[in-house]
């Protein structure tokens, strides 16, 4: 009798699939699961839960409108991705606009791709599906690479692996969690650039960070200038560079003609500051014991 009951179900497809306690599919190993797992399914909206692993903190209420207002002419284009969590229970992985857009206009179903994953396959796929989007802003992505280190216990090269960055790349977001969260919110509102904000995280102190930034902002510095403001602040000087009256000392031209060498051979943020008089320093920052050693290895050999 449970084979008839189960027939039927296929027959009235698969949304009807997932709402038949006879079939209710809870891993892949399951019967009909193969039938349901990757397939493009009808769902109820009130059946989806958003995601608690979201990267995205922000919704722009505009932008919402905008994708509502295509959504409501061209349907949903791209199908969101979700995970099955119950009977009749799913849970976003990838697509809260289109999901957060369609329930804005009053959809009662949106198309999804299911799949079945435990929660720190989910966060794994969350994190990664979404730093792959091109509208995180860098704290955001910074955060991600953060969370898919330390939850999911990823080493640095695996990370490059899954999302298909540089390791410096990563580096470079990363450290931008060393800002005061003043700043952060800044660059997340887009007062200040990532440029801006790299140059900022090589200040120590949260308090000097915070009255360079207000400086930068103030008076709308380009990245070269906070560039070089910071460098007069390292050396003791005017943390303004139009305050410090002289030129700054220019980096030997020699030196910036095998910098990008050393960036690709290292792949990493090397950076160089002049003492004058054809002297210099070579910065090359790490971001673990295990870059370090790296960074080691490549250097002396051993």
């Amino acid at each position: 009798m449970a084979k008839a009951v189960k027939k039927q179900a296929l027959g009235r497809g698969l949304s009807a699939l997932l709402k038949d306690p006879e079939n209710d599919i809870q891993s892949v190993a399951d019967e009909n699961a193969d039938k349901v797992v990757g397939s493009i399914v009808e769902l109820e909206l009130d059946s989806i839960e958003v995601n608690p692993f979201q990267p995205r903190t922000h919704f722009d209420e505009e932008s919402l409108h905008q994708l509502g207002s295509s959504i409501k002419q061209l349907g949903v284009i791209q199908p969101i991705t979700v995970r099955k969590t119950d009977f009749n229970k799913f849970q976003l992985v990838s697509g809260e606009r289109r999901y957060r857009a369609s329930k804005l206009i009053g959809l009662k179903t949106i198309p999804a791709y299911i799949r079945i994953a435990n929660d720190q396959e989910a966060l794994e796929m969350a994190l990664v599906e979404n730093i792959q989007r091109q509208d995180l802003d860098p704290i955001e992505i910074a955060l991600s690479y953060r969370r898919l280190i330390e939850e999911i216990g990823l080493t640095q090269e695996q990370l490059s692996g899954r999302v298909g960055k540089k390791r410096s790349t990563i580096a470079n977001y990363m450290r931008l969690l060393k800002l005061d969260p003043i700043i952060q919110t800044g660059m997340r509102d887009g007062f200040i650039s990532m440029g801006h904000g790299r140059a900022l995280v090589n200040i120590d102190n949260r308090s000097d960070q915070i009255d360079l930034y207000e400086q930068l902002v103030s008076n709308n510095w380009s990245v070269r200038e906070i560039e070089q403001a910071v460098q007069n602040f390292q050396k003791g000087g005017e943390t303004s560079q139009k305050a410090s009256g002289g030129a700054s000392r220019e980096i030997p031209g020699y030196a910036k003609a095998y910098l990008d060498d050393l960036k690709r051979y290292l792949d990493a943020d090397v950076s160089l500051s002049s003492g004058g008089s054809s002297k210099g320093k070579i910065n090359i920052p790490f971001t673990s014991e295990e870059d370090f050693r790296r960074l080691k290895k490549l250097i002396t050999g051993v």
